[in-house]
């Protein structure tokens, strides 16, 4: 593992440094391997791992490309590795998007164009006053992935879909156990639309922050 860590940084390292920039192809295995001064076994190996985590493309029949580099791209590992949580960490990845995606929604605030809003209250509209919980959860994700990306920050974004997951079984939870789940859902739905539609970055916050906190809180006393 030690020689393959080393053959991991050399090729971080000539990405860092401009040398191999996105969409570069790699030169041939064994003049990369001289290159580095490198076992051509440490370097597939290498290539295997960062091909795992979206820094490099392996092409059959044609070679090794750099990818993109785009966050969402790169941020996939994210969302593969928090397939991975253990229940009992549910509530921490909760805390975590009520620190980020209230300050996505405030952002939002003065980015969102007429035609996302319009599509964020025909969604809301097409959901009805008496969703299923699976029909309303599917919803909430939606929502709120509209809302983060009219953020314009993609980084964010990205971050925010790969936290999106953990939560899901909680909101499903909550829909069959809490009584107002679903209307308290609607409802705080309906005054973050309101506040992006008024361009009030604060209240867009504030409401972005209780839809996150009721969550958290609920599951908080029932753990």
């Amino acid at each position: 593992m030690a020689v393959t860590d080393e053959a991991i940084e050399k090729i971080k390292e000539m990405i860092v440094s401009g040398s191999l920039r996105p969409g570069d192809r790699l030169p041939k295995e064994s003049e990369l391997a001289a290159e580095l001064g490198l076992s051509r076994n440490s370097l597939r190996e290498a290539v295997r791992a960062l091909s795992l985590i979206r820094i490099l493309d392996v092409r059959q029949g044609d070679g090794t490309y750099v990818t993109s580099l785009d966050p969402q791209l790169l941020l996939e590992a994210v969302s593969f590795v928090v397939d991975f949580h253990r229940d009992d960490t549910v509530l921490e990845f909760l805390a975590v998007r009520r620190i980020l995606e209230p300050a996505a929604t405030a952002m939002a605030a003065s980015r969102i164009s007429e035609q996302q809003l319009k599509a964020l209250a025909a969604q809301l509209d097409a959901l009805g006053e008496a969703p299923s919980v699976e029909e309303l959860v599917a919803s909430d994700l939606e929502f709120h992935r509209g809302i983060v990306q009219s953020s314009g920050n993609s980084v964010l974004c990205s971050l925010l879909d790969g936290l999106s997951g953990p939560t899901t079984r909680a909101r499903i939870w909550r829909g069959l156990t809490q009584e107002d789940a679903v209307s308290r859902t609607l409802h705080e739905h309906r005054a973050i639309l309101t506040a992006l539609r008024d361009r009030d970055a604060e209240a867009a916050r504030s409401w972005a922050t209780v839809h996150i906190a009721s969550v958290e809180q609920w599951l908080r006393s029932t753990l």
